[in-house]
């Protein structure tokens, strides 16, 4: 099939490996993208992976907790520009969301929007006069609800709201006790965005498909059938220690892991903490933002 310049745009942005690349992969896979990206990865090409998730529309996230932090919710609502996300009726219109959520029976959005918002009618009703007088399309994008007693909720935003993280510790501890480790686990959580808590909850179709791309790279790195078997689960255990939040180093202290950091949290406090959960928000991470020049930019290269 023909190969557009915004099929290449595309796979660059998810890859980040480079243009001309991009294009001869799509052309080897005839246009699939999802094949494409595995191709480079393969090939080791795709330099930033993580670009896969990258945030391509505005907006804001906020998060609210109930007393002793036995309760959380979060919210995503997406505006069409920067400008409206620090706008100061959309930012407490998405405040009075996340506050709205914390109450809510669960975290479908179907039936939040049908929810009722201050006599205002029902959060549809609102977000569509809001629409009116802002003057951009906004969007209730997803909601996280939580609520266990055996769990304190600690969480962080960043930059402004375009990241939200709320951490679940499991603990008989009070939130006093433990809000600084859990706010510090949250700040590594949005710095460091891991796929997992710790290697029970690694999802078995991610770690077959990490182990099909690391046992291709090696075969491309020339390295013989019969001594994978070797070399496999050392490669898969540096990628687990990268993407589980446990595993990881500690950003504010390199000489720990986040468990020992939190491991000496709870003998501090004298009871058990366990990271039980975490859930991060990135304001419009995989929707795509329209970049016309740079579209034409690449056809033109296409061209040439």
């Amino acid at each position: 099939m023909a190969i557009s310049a915004s099929m290449v745009k595309e796979l660059r942005e998810r890859t980040g490996a480079g243009m001309m690349d991009c294009k001869k992969v799509l052309e080897e896979t005839d246009g699939d993208m999802d094949k494409a990206i595995e191709v480079l990865r393969e090939k080791g090409l795709a330099k930033a992976a993580k670009k896969a998730g990258r945030v391509a529309a505005e907006g804001l996230v906020r998060i609210a907790f109930a007393d002793g932090g036995k309760a959380a919710a979060m919210v995503e609502v997406n505006s069409e520009t920067d400008f409206v996300a620090k706008n100061e009726e959309f930012v407490g219109f998405v405040e009075n969301l996340a506050l709205l959520a914390l109450n809510a029976e669960s975290d479908d959005v179907a039936s939040f929007m049908n929810l009722n918002y201050q006599g205002e009618g029902t959060v549809q009703e609102a977000l569509n006069g809001k629409i009116a007088t802002i003057g951009e399309n906004l969007s209730v994008r997803r909601i996280y609800k939580a609520e266990d007693p055996a769990m304190v909720y600690v969480g962080y935003t960043h930059g402004n709201g375009k990241i939200g993280v709320v951490i679940g510790l499991e603990t008989e501890a009070s939130l006093d006790q433990v809000q600084v480790c859990g706010k510090d686990v949250a700040m590594q959580v949005a710095s460091m965005n891991p796929k997992f808590v710790d290697e029970t909850g690694v999802d078995p179709a991610w770690l077959e498909e990490e182990t099909k791309i690391a046992t291709q790279l090696l075969l491309n790195e020339g390295k013989k059938p019969e001594m994978l078997d070797r070399i496999i689960p050392g490669k898969i255990k540096a990628i687990l220690k990268e993407v589980c939040l446990v595993d990881q180093k500690f950003v504010k202290n390199g000489d720990v892991t986040v468990k020992e950091y939190v491991d000496g949290i709870a003998k501090e406090v004298g009871k058990p903490v366990r990271i039980a959960s975490m859930v991060r928000y990135e304001v419009g991470e995989g929707i795509e933002k329209k970049e016309e020049n740079f579209a034409e930019e690449v056809a033109k290269q296409m061209n040439a």
